[in-house]
């Protein structure tokens, strides 16, 4: 009787040892190769889209789709991401083994929708510094005279299609090639500049011609405290970095802006200079993505803190902003609007039609991006139009 307890009890021991080793080396990403009847390692690549649901081909054979965990030999693979309608994503990844590498695809559709925000023309549209407004001028020609000034929009988690009504900051002609304006840093204030002085405004009250002071005295004063204030910003973000990291932004980029979720730098190069190697903790399944840590003047380059990667993503005149998926960048071309990932790869046009470039800018959520124009009529005001990313 006891040796059969015994014998149940090593048994009992062996099937949980093997079935546990099996669970292990599964969960690790080992796959028994059937053919050869060998167990052979391999990575898991998860793949997420928006959006989802989108068919995955690996090395031209289609495996799946979006949101999903796919196992894949070690080794490089070619990826392309498709669905009806919208604009193939492709990307060639290095899969490692007992390595989870994660994607995240944005595709656009193909053919956008456009929304007009506003109906009466729109001269020179800024938007403030967390992309949650836009400050632009009405013209006083034809039947404008009444509405003509500064007016701003809040356009903060809106869905599509939804705009609060704009609100107008002050009145008068801003028509004039010499007028322009300014938002504070922390898009409270704007600062208006005519051929009649300069003006500091509220940009959530309205301030008539008659009552606006000129402060053109103080003008450096408040240039300057508003530069303290973009500086002391920058400083708390940048001293999280190790400080060799830090250093180099410090002394050699520009133009900094963090992205929205604060883990990758948007700069552009003032000096020649490299960023080493080794300081940070390479994390695994990190981008397989080929990367410039030799960075040259004027050059713009993204910078993944997380994963200490560097990648070029646009020329010295190229304006370039922050997507708030914080993955894909936003880039106003003369003939067309691209977007691209952070990592300078999978570059598409959005809207290749007329714009008044390079009046193109992101807004505070990934559905829409927001254009000036025309539509081509060269007689008629350009207005402000939402082109839908989904």
């Amino acid at each position: 009787m006891q040796h059969s307890r015994l014998l149940i009890l090593l048994s009992t021991i062996l099937v949980l040892g093997v079935f546990g080793t099996a669970a292990i080396l599964y969960a690790r990403g080992y796959r028994l190769d059937k053919d050869n009847l060998e167990i052979l390692p391999s990575g898991l690549l998860v793949a997420n889209s928006e959006p989802n649901g989108v068919q995955v081909y690996i090395d031209g054979e289609l495996k799946t789709a979006t949101d999903n965990t796919i196992n894949l030999p070690p080794g490089t693979h070619d990826l392309l991401l498709k669905k009806e309608g919208y604009i193939s994503w492709q990307k060639r990844i290095e899969i490692e083994k007992e390595i989870v590498t994660q994607i995240d695809a944005f595709l656009p559709p193909i053919a956008p929708s456009l929304t007009a925000l506003t109906f009466s023309g729109a001269i020179n549209p800024q938007t403030s510094p967390d992309r949650s407004k836009i400050a632009y001028a009405i013209p006083s020609n034809g039947d404008n005279i009444e509405k003509a000034g500064l007016w701003v929009i809040d356009f903060t988690n809106l869905p599509l299609g939804f705009n609060r009504d704009p609100r107008r900051v002050t009145d008068g002609d801003l028509n004039n090639p010499e007028d322009g304006w300014e938002w504070s840093p922390d898009g409270r204030e704007i600062l208006l500049t005519t051929n009649n002085g300069v003006f500091l405004l509220d940009s959530g009250e309205f301030t008539p011609q008659s009552q606006r002071v000129n402060v053109a005295s103080q003008l450096t004063e408040i240039e300057q405290q508003w530069e303290e204030k973009k500086e002391k910003l920058l400083l708390s973000q940048i001293a999280r970095l190790q400080d060799e990291i830090e250093e180099i932004f410090a002394d050699s980029a520009e133009g900094i802006e963090f992205s929205p979720d604060g883990d990758k730098i948007l700069y552009a190069a003032t000096r020649d200079t490299t960023i080493p190697e080794g300081v940070v903790q390479q994390l695994p399944g990190a981008s397989t993505q080929a990367q410039e840590r030799e960075i040259k003047p004027g050059n713009k380059y993204v910078y993944d803190i997380k994963e200490d990667r560097n990648f070029k993503v646009a020329e010295p005149e190229q304006t370039i902003y922050w997507l708030p998926n914080s993955l894909n960048l936003l880039i106003p071309k003369e003939d067309s609007i691209e977007i691209l990932d952070y990592d300078g790869t999978n570059a598409r046009a959005i809207f290749p039609g007329n714009y008044n470039f390079p009046h193109a800018f992101p807004s505070s959520t990934l559905d829409r991006v927001l254009i000036l124009t025309n539509l081509g009529f060269e007689n008629s005001n350009s207005n402000l139009y939402w082109v839908s990313l989904r």
